[in-house]
């Protein structure tokens, strides 16, 4: 048995026809009113959970930032009512015009240029071997894994002091080269206040700090490489040195690129490793940009130098950036 469709004739209003029923979901009906509701909901709902985030933001982010952005053209101590408007001044003072903070800056960069240079490139030479060694344990994997990323997790100001006591004339380090017939190695001064050993040990101590993340990032690399490529190089008769070499290290180049740009960024901006072992001493032979900007800061006893500091912050962000730029477009190259 079939049914036959029923025709509907369009009905006009007062001729008693039935009029078409409009589709559900079209524009002026019931059904858009009701499925306009919970979407209007939904929406007020999501705008209320991410506005707190919003106004947090632009007022400690986007307010701050301008803040300080501004007060790189004026001098100030943080106390007085006004700012006094000098322009390009502090720019100007800070890279080649004052007598007094122009050398401090300039023996601050080339401080910062040689843990830039040393801190990513030590970093990589650690937890890349680290990690193929790592990755070829069968057991106690995890234990280890965690062994080694202790150092980042341990509370970085206690880390600092114990690396002052290891350090000290009468320290561990000194006391095992005594116990091991390398006395002519101690420093009689400690390893931090001699100028000639402070910044090489600063800079061992900082890629003891980084070495976890990047050996992490390696693991992570590593245990992602197909069995495969490997297993072909095996074949092809690469040892252990020519697979790791030829195929394992061309595979994480961009883990390397992260990892350089990570310790870069940080080797740049970061000075609190310095501020709490050395102060930037023996003398200024550990000072490094970060730190200066501290001290111009919060250090120079209410003199006007706040405009000074936050234009130094502004010349190291620009460098960071210019050096992310560069890192991103060497990546892209080799990808």
């Amino acid at each position: 048995m079939t049914t036959a469709p029923r025709q509907t004739v369009p009905g006009t209003a007062g001729t008693g026809g039935e009029s078409p029923r409009p589709p559900a979901g079209a524009p002026g009906t019931g059904g858009t009113a009701k499925s306009r509701r919970p979407r209007s909901y939904e929406t007020l709902t999501g705008y209320l959970f991410v506005g707190p985030a919003v106004i947090l933001f632009c007022v400690m982010g986007l307010y701050t930032v301008g803040y300080g952005f501004a007060l790189s053209f004026a001098t100030w101590n943080g106390f007085t009512p006004d700012w006094t408007w000098v322009g390009l001044d502090n720019y100007a003072d800070l890279l080649w015009r004052s007598p007094v903070y122009a050398p401090r800056v300039r023996h601050a960069a080339l401080n910062t240029l040689w843990v830039m240079i040393a801190s990513p490139a030590l970093t990589v030479a650690v937890s890349f071997p680290l990690a193929v060694l790592l990755n070829r344990v069968r057991r106690l994997q995890s234990v280890l894994r965690s062994v080694y990323f202790l150092p980042y997790v341990t509370s970085g100001v206690a880390v600092f002091f114990a690396w002052q006591y290891i350090l000290q004339p009468d320290g561990a380090i000194n006391y095992l080269l005594d116990s091991v017939g390398l006395g002519s190695l101690s420093q009689p001064q400690g390893w931090l206040g001699n100028p000639s050993t402070a910044m090489p040990t600063m800079i061992a101590v900082t890629v003891w700090g980084h070495v976890p993340v990047a050996m992490l990032l390696y693991l992570t690399g590593l245990q992602g490489i197909d069995r495969s490529v490997l297993e072909a190089a095996e074949l092809d008769g690469a040892g252990w040195w020519r697979t790791n070499a030829s195929v394992i290290w061309p595979l994480v180049r961009p883990i390397t690129a992260i990892v350089m740009l990570l310790n870069l960024r940080e080797s740049l901006q970061g000075f609190q490793t310095f501020l709490v072992m050395t102060n930037g001493g023996p003398g200024d032979h550990t000072n490094v940009l970060g730190l200066e900007a501290y001290r111009l800061a919060f250090l120079k006893n209410l003199a006007p130098t706040l405009g000074l500091a936050s234009a130094l912050g502004w010349i190291l962000f620009a460098a960071a950036l210019v050096l992310a730029l560069i890192n991103l477009r060497a990546l892209r190259s080799k990808t």
